[in-house]
């Protein structure tokens, strides 16, 4: 099954075979590599993107999918779902190319994401873990309707160095 949640600016889709050659024109930034987790590789390479495409392609349920711009793939968004006492909550996150950054594009494409994820999936929250310093990201969040529920000092280690995590979430109306 093959999902399209158009979202004005751009497309959410399901990742497909051909996504993965331009992919890393687009994911191959150090810039975006930073405010990722580190499964997010970098440098992302041609064997990357078709390692990606593979994983994704035809998983049931599908979580991970594209964020397009004229019908090119220049982004993810997806969630983790959580299972047993934690099946009703799910992590949220996203990247789009540089070039695109400022346009509006991520925060309607997780103003969407997330009525799709509540839609979707039996879920009663979705909620993210910017790094405090990513303050790109947090607005995106807070212009999507998340709410920050607190700080979480230095829980990660990126590129070296032990930072801060927001938490933020979105709960489902009941």
């Amino acid at each position: 099954m093959s999902i399209s949640i158009d979202c004005d600016l751009c497309i959410i889709r399901s990742w497909q075979q051909g996504d993965e050659l331009t992919l890393p024109q687009h994911a191959n930034n150090r810039a975006i590599w930073l405010n990722l987790r580190d499964r997010f590789p970098y440098p992302y390479t041609q064997a990357d993107a078709q390692q990606w495409i593979v994983s994704v392609v035809g998983v049931v349920p599908e979580t991970s999918f594209a964020i397009t711009v004229s019908g090119e793939a220049v982004g993810g968004i997806g969630l983790v779902l959580h299972e047993d006492i934690e099946r009703c909550s799910a992590e949220v996150g996203y990247w789009l190319a540089q070039p695109y950054w400022g346009r509006g594009i991520l925060t309607v494409a997780l103003k969407a994401f997330t009525h799709y994820a509540f839609n979707e999936f039996e879920l009663t929250r979705l909620y993210a873990v910017p790094f405090l310093g990513n303050l790109a990201s947090i607005k995106v969040l807070e212009k999507a309707g998340y709410q920050c529920e607190g700080i979480m000092r230095r829980s990660a280690i990126k590129d070296g160095q032990v930072v801060d995590q927001a938490l933020y979430a979105y709960i489902k109306s009941p």
